[in-house]
């Protein structure tokens, strides 16, 4: 396993500043966050022109990049564009949000084995991420999608879990399908905290990926609305020193 930090938690910050900052705070691996407006990339940024995206990336850091994170939906010839990029730049974990509580299962199943079947075909590992108001909200049915869709994974963020709308749940059945991890401190009231005042066991956690034979990235991934700006250069290195300690 080892340490990557989301360009999500400068969300404020154009692109390249993000860059630079994440390695100034001596991160050495990076997660590209992809949304639909504000001052980051798009995944219209990417998906368009691959291969433009990778020469400019390439042109504005050495920092190595691991995954891709695409926060809002994206339709297939895009998600073709984005897994055509992240195999050029080495990367094999592109992360896609599951469909809205709501959506019928079958119709949801169709959409994953498509987006596999595009990713597959560029080596790349398609998961969705764990998170409240999705059908991944409950792990049994983010589990029965992995299920449903062969070659389907999880990005597995305990922060939600930890204060599901649904009550307290175990999530030991996540780790044998988790392809990716979002972390940050939080308690079962407030998603996000400082580190060190959160209830999330990082020890136990490793520990529990490790036993499935996760070694792919933690990534530090801070939720834009509750980023304290002052505070964030030292809460990133905190949690940073965290996890170094704990691999």
């Amino acid at each position: 396993m080892f340490v990557a930090a989301s360009t999500r938690c400068f969300f404020d910050l154009p692109f390249d500043q993000a860059c630079s900052q994440i390695t100034d705070l001596e991160y050495d691996k990076l997660e590209i966050w992809l949304e639909a407006s504000g001052k980051h990339l798009s995944p219209e940024d990417v998906g368009r022109d691959p291969e433009g995206f990778v020469n400019r990336f390439r042109e504005m850091t050495r920092i190595t990049p691991v995954a891709f994170c695409c926060d809002s939906e994206v339709d297939e010839d895009l998600l073709e564009g984005i897994c055509k990029a992240a195999k050029l730049l080495r990367i094999t974990q592109v992360t896609l949000r599951s469909a809205p509580l709501g959506t019928p299962f079958n119709t949801e199943i169709d959409r994953l084995r498509s987006c596999v079947k595009l990713g597959s075909g560029e080596g790349v590992r398609i998961s969705l991420k764990t998170e409240s108001g999705r059908l991944t909200e409950d792990p049994h049915t983010a589990i029965e999608l992995c299920q449903a869709v062969s070659g389907l994974g999880l990005t597995f963020d305990p922060s939600y879990y930890l204060g599901s709308p649904l009550g307290e749940r175990s999530f030991d059945m996540v780790y044998p399908h988790t392809f990716h991890v979002h972390l940050r401190d939080s308690t079962e009231n407030d998603l996000q905290v400082q580190v060190g005042l959160g209830s999330i066991d990082y020890s136990k956690l490793i520990s529990q990926l490790a036993r499935h034979n996760y070694n792919r990235a933690l990534s530090v991934d801070l939720i834009p609305e509750r980023i304290d700006i002052e505070t964030r250069p030292l809460e990133m290195r905190k949690m940073r020193m965290l996890l170094d300690s704990l691999l």
